[in-house]
């Protein structure tokens, strides 16, 4: 049986639709659609069924999903181990947006002077997506914010960073009280659904604090110029640097107890699990 047949059966089913699944695997739809159409004969089951615009799997398609991305893992980390001019093979790493430029160089470019062969592919992402691709077997690991569920026993989780909330705010409006910046000046909201926007929400509520709510944004950085911008201000993450040059904002501490970021790494427990134990090890050397 042909593994691309597999990784087409699972891109379709993640992405709902054929025309997203042939964009992600550089395909056309019809060659998708082939692909999953060959695997449903070869198993004597429809594996998906389509719901207007959407694909959707059928129960015979979810019965055998999590055993195909198993597979498909247990490929990728076999072709690896046989490669004998390349024995690490392909790290496939996700990041966290906010981690793409700040987080994650430095400690590449120390797991580099230990692995100078290593060949990795990175996926930008939001943290609760690239958790479940790392879950899924798709990643071998991932830069996220922590989870805040117990992870499945073939994960491991290691914090690399702590980032406390703060207001972010005009340069102008240094030394002004941050609970009363929040309550009565234009917000600018981390998005709800990202994991850290969650935490600002809660503390928000937690507070009884009723922001006067004008955009709702998930990238960090276009936070910081919309409040250079004199827009609002917001209640973001101390992420670490490089942030947008040449800004006129200032962070501004939250009384305590402060909620804190924590960023750290998952991955999958496995023949490429030591890249991970080795991305720790350069984070402790810094």
């Amino acid at each position: 049986m042909d593994t691309q047949f597999l990784q087409s059966f699972v891109m379709v089913v993640e992405c709902g639709s054929m025309a997203e699944a042939a964009r992600r695997l550089d395909l056309t739809p019809a060659a998708v659609a082939a692909r999953v159409k060959s695997l449903e004969e070869a198993m004597g089951a429809a594996l998906v069924r389509r719901a207007g615009r959407t694909v959707k799997s059928t129960e015979a398609g979810l019965r055998i999903l999590n055993n195909v991305r198993g597979v498909l893992r247990d490929v990728r980390n076999l072709q690896a181990l046989a490669k004998d001019d390349a024995p690490l093979g392909e790290w496939r790493l996700g990041v966290s947006t906010s981690s793409l430029t700040g987080l994650v160089p430095p400690l590449l470019r120390i797991l580099y002077d230990k692995h100078p062969r290593l060949a990795v592919y990175m996926e930008p992402g939001n943290s609760a997506t690239l958790y479940e691709r790392v879950a899924a077997g798709i990643l071998d690991a991932a830069v996220i914010v922590e989870p805040q569920f117990t992870l499945p026993k073939s994960c491991g989780w290691q914090v690399l960073a702590e980032e406390p909330l703060c207001v972010l705010a005009p340069a102008a409006m240094t030394g002004r009280d941050p609970l009363d910046l929040l309550a009565n000046e234009p917000f600018i909201r981390y998005d709800r659904s990202m994991w850290g926007g969650r935490m600002a929400d809660a503390w928000l509520r937690g507070r009884h604090i009723q922001p006067q709510e004008r955009i709702e944004i998930d990238a960090l950085n276009a936070i910081a110029v919309l409040v250079h911008q004199g827009l609002g201000v917001a209640l973001v993450p101390d992420w670490t640097p490089p942030w947008p040059e040449g800004l006129q904002i200032v962070r501004i501490a939250l009384p305590p107890p402060v909620p804190v970021r924590r960023m750290g790494l998952v991955w999958s427990e496995g023949p490429k699990a030591a890249l991970a134990k080795a991305l720790l090890e350069a984070a402790a050397r810094r």
